[in-house]
């Protein structure tokens, strides 16, 4: 049995670990050292472009469980994050060069996984093939994918509102309604004050932006204007766009004199996680906490995505992707890492993980697993294949996103604790079925 894995980057390298530690000779094609992305600066595989932190180690936070249950699954990427970490509190940091350099000699070595340096031009024709090509995807193949998957499926720029959990809005503060008493009041809507907007919109206009990357460009944003700079061309704007409060009577007074309203969206499902409708910004996450915050009804808000503008190549998943991030029109193709629109280099290694542990079983004849919603690797695959997201865009693992608690506790951490007992519960129970030799 065989298969091919496109792309050495953290999703290639776990996924082509997983099917070859389960018996499945591996073609692993990386276009390095022969190309480079405008990202990346040397040869090994897994280099880490943006930061040397894989964030936190901490089971109250959700990515902290994603890489408890990924240690438990014989992950190579956390093993070897594991084997050069760095001093860094409670997160997991790492050595970068000397990470990349044991990742790489771990697959090179691998008696199953051979290595070809060569950059793939088209998805290939024979069977049993995960893509892992990240987000800096090449022209050629991205064009190859279009012409597969339908090019409105592909998307090229990532510009993403911030989410908040619906149990961290100040409900005291806010009233659902729709706008003109039209159709069912599905909008969260969040009034302000002239005066609290005036605060609002002068910490607006002064807050920090992220730096733009040099691969990244002004082209990223022709399609969608960041808040900050809808802002900064007048006082006014924000009050004919997003922030718009006409046909909008607050129920709670009777009258439709609020001055700004900020509206939100829900974002899926279960009804936990809330958009706040038009606020895609490059503002620094930081920013975007303190100024947002200045919402009254967002005062105590949980953030569980930032926003996000920035050079990002990720298919429309649910439309195309099922829950074991297998192709739906195409059974024997799988896709991996921050092109399903996972967020972040753990949750990109997840995904190859699943991705490697499910076409093995696929190849051997076995029944595929659903990493369910339970566990950060199931949250993650349920999201990125979920029909019912409103708007998909990429998301990094956060408790938002996993199944909820039968009891309610009032202390989140307490409550993040439980969520996370409950889940390497279910990874423990699953072992046994999953079991191979290292």
């Amino acid at each position: 049995m065989k298969a091919a894995v496109i792309g050495a980057g953290l999703a290639g390298c776990e996924a082509a670990w997983q099917l070859a530690n389960r018996g499945i000779r591996v073609t692993l094609f990386e276009m390095k050292p022969k190309k480079l992305s405008p990202a990346h600066h040397n040869a090994d595989f897994a280099e880490l472009v943006c930061s040397n932190s894989l964030r936190s180690d901490q089971l109250a936070n959700a990515v902290g469980l994603l890489k408890e249950e990924m240690r438990m699954l014989g992950s190579l990427i956390l093993a070897c994050a594991d084997q050069t970490r760095v001093p860094a509190g409670g997160a997991l940091a790492v050595d970068r060069e000397g990470f990349s350099r044991l990742v790489t000699e771990k697959v090179r070595t691998h008696p199953l996984i051979e290595v070809r340096h060569e950059e793939m031009t088209a998805v290939p024709e024979h069977d049993n093939v995960i893509i892992a090509t990240g987000p800096l995807t090449s022209e050629a193949f991205a064009d190859s994918i279009s012409k597969l998957t339908g090019s409105e499926y592909l998307h090229f720029f990532d510009a993403a509102a911030p989410l908040v959990t619906k149990e961290s809005i100040d409900m005291e503060n806010a009233f659902f309604a729709a706008r003109y008493d039209r159709g069912t009041p599905d909008y969260i809507n969040c009034p302000m004050t002239k005066e609290q907007y005036d605060a609002f919109y002068s910490a607006l206009i002064g807050a920090d932006t992220a730096e733009l990357k040099a691969f990244e460009g002004g082209k990223v944003f022709e399609g969608c204007m960041p808040v900050e700079v809808m802002a900064k061309r007048g006082h006014d704007t924000l009050l004919f766009g997003p922030l718009k409060p006409v046909g909008l009577k607050n129920p709670k007074t009777g009258r439709d004199d609020c001055y700004a309203v900020v509206q939100l969206r829900q974002d899926n499902a279960d009804a936990s996680l809330y958009n706040i409708v038009g606020f895609q910004t490059h503002l620094k996450f930081g920013e975007q906490k303190r100024v947002f915050s200045m919402i009254p009804a967002l005062k105590n808000a949980e953030f569980m995505r930032y926003g996000v503008m920035h050079r990002n190549t990720f298919l429309d998943s649910p439309r195309l992707l099922n829950c074991f991030y297998q192709l739906k029109t195409h059974p024997d193709i799988f896709f991996a890492g921050q092109i399903t629109g996972v967020e972040g280099y753990v949750e990109s290694a997840s995904s190859g993980l699943a991705a490697g542990i499910n076409m093995a079983r696929r190849l051997a004849g076995m029944a595929m697993i659903e990493f369910n919603n339970i566990t950060a690797i199931g949250a993650l695959a349920s999201y990125i294949s979920d029909g019912s997201v409103a708007s998909f865009q990429p998301m990094n693992v956060n408790f938002g996103i996993m199944q909820n608690l039968d009891a309610r506790l009032k202390n989140k951490r307490e409550r993040y604790e439980a969520i996370s007992a409950r889940a390497l519960q279910a990874v423990r129970e699953l072992l046994g079925e999953l079991a191979y030799n290292h």
